[in-house]
């Protein structure tokens, strides 16, 4: 599925600026709130502001205390573990009290992101919603690390895996609307060298659209080469399509950020990275990073491997055959560059502080879900977009149908942001946003004015996750 999603399976079968509202909306509360600087709540162990600790191997997907924590190293605390979550002293396992604020006409949402934790094995979590503007929901609950306990505070950040290339989308976008990127343009008038070997022809916007056959680097590069950038850049100007250009689409798991950074730099000099930091995360206020400073590390949860012996369906099945299979085209997109695929590696500073624009921007739900809202609507009287990039961008389906890459599912795309599909099951036709690895989601929805925005850390493989489907109705029942 999405890159990280890919990750795990692959692991599977080697055994292995925006801050806490203050906005004054009229929400009301759900639960007692948390200051936002992580320090404990009544009756909680203080939170823990050192590095997270890395898992070292996946833990269970159920939500049974005692398991996780003798899973964790931490066999003795679950009373302390049960604090951290949120829970009641003698309340049911798994039952963990929302943080945060909503407005009463949602409650139905805090409702089903608690259910979460009590029926799905959620961990830790964050949702956000907007509607016509404002923050209607602001949610987070749980923990945010295992082995420390420490629990999820209003500015906790957590990796977003694929879900990131909707971020890498409105960077290019903005450069459209500004006039400095001609979306229909081939790509080899910014970045002459890509012209060899074939992709002479090929357009930004069938990067966008994920039909440019720059799917896979045969030259091997690892994550050392990523950060130096010359390597990785030189490697994909020497690439040969998989398949002739515009003549399909497939996911493009870990190209599509790198050739779209590429283009970037070339016309401003800047990295995707940057420029969001200043053009959007800046203006907004947003706790979001496609490449996150150093002092930010402490306050990023984990990631939690998904549980090996949970069954998957026969689609992700037909994924793990596929990635098991060097010959084949999801295996040549996930393994190289070669990252580390295990989520030892995922889980570093060094990981987050990459520019791996598909897959490792780190944030908040909050400032996701108002990063949407600003592309649909004004925000604090900050529209990012016009409605008629954001026609051309994200309301039309680009590629459609049988994805060439990942197998046995459909795929949907406009121009770089994922569409309603089997592989981003958004809850309405006019969704567009990008969905990660093991469930994070998120989208905009211009006809209903909405922005949604939900970050786990528990992971699970599969293409139907229960946790944000029942997220998602519960918002869509409230509007």
């Amino acid at each position: 599925m999405l890159m990280g999603h890919l990750q795990t399976g692959l692991n599977c079968l080697n055994g292995a600026g925006e801050r806490a509202p203050a906005e004054g909306h009229a929400i009301g509360t759900a639960g007692r709130q948390n200051s936002g600087k992580g320090e404990a709540l009544p009756g909680q162990a203080p939170a823990a502001r050192a590095r997270p600790r890395v898992l070292k191997k996946a833990l269970t997907g159920a939500f049974d205390r005692r398991t996780l924590l003798v899973s964790a190293g931490m066999a003795g605390a679950t009373a302390a573990f049960v604090r951290a979550a949120g829970a009641a002293p003698g309340a049911p396992p798994g039952s963990v009290v929302p943080r945060g604020r909503v407005e009463p006409r949602f409650d139905v949402v805090r409702d089903a992101f608690a259910a979460n934790f009590r029926d799905q094995g959620e961990v830790g979590a964050a949702l956000a919603v907007y509607h016509r503007g404002r923050l209607v929901v602001d949610l987070w609950g749980g923990v945010a690390d295992v082995p420390s306990g420490r629990p999820w505070a209003a500015d906790t950040t957590a990796l977003w895996n694929s879900s990131t290339k909707g971020a890498t989308t409105t960077v290019v976008h903005l450069l459209s609307e500004r006039g400095l990127l001609d979306v229909n343009a081939p790509v080899r008038e910014y970045w002459p060298e890509f012209a060899d070997a074939g992709k002479q022809g090929i357009t930004v916007a069938q990067i966008l659209a994920h039909r440019s056959g720059v799917v896979v680097i045969d030259r091997p590069l690892t994550l050392a080469d990523v950060v130096a950038w010359r390597p990785l850049a030189e490697a994909l100007a020497a690439q040969r399509p998989v398949w002739t250009p515009n003549s399909r689409h497939g996911y493009h798991v870990q190209n599509f950020g790198y050739l779209l950074d590429e283009i970037v730099r070339r016309i401003t000099g800047e990295s995707i990275g940057k420029l969001f930091a200043k053009e959007i995360a800046a203006p907004l206020g947003l706790d979001f990073w496609l490449g996150l400073p150093a002092d930010q590390e402490p306050r990023v949860a984990p990631l939690i491997a998904p549980d090996p012996k949970r069954p998957v369906d026969e689609r992700i099945q037909a994924l793990d055959k596929a990635l098991a299979d060097p010959t084949t085209l999801v295996h040549r997109a996930t393994v190289n560059p070669l990252l580390g695929l295990t989520w030892d590696v995922v889980n570093t500073p060094e990981y987050h502080a990459a520019p791996l624009t598909s897959a490792n921007g780190i944030g908040t739900a909050r400032a996701m879900a108002r990063h949407y809202a600003s592309l649909v609507g004004a925000v604090d009287g900050i529209r990012l977009l016009s409605p008629q990039t954001i026609a051309r961008a994200a309301l039309i389906n680009r590629s459609s149908g049988p994805d060439g890459v990942i197998p046995a599912v459909g795929s949907a795309w406009g121009l770089g942001y994922a569409k309603r599909s089997e592989l981003f099951p958004f809850p309405a036709e006019a969704c567009f946003g990008h969905m990660g690895s093991g469930g994070s989601m998120a989208f905009a929805d211009p006809v209903n004015q909405l922005a949604f925005a939900y970050l786990p850390t528990q992971l699970i493989r599969t293409y139907d996750d229960q946790r944000s489907i029942a997220l998602t109705q519960a918002v869509y029942r409230s509007i």
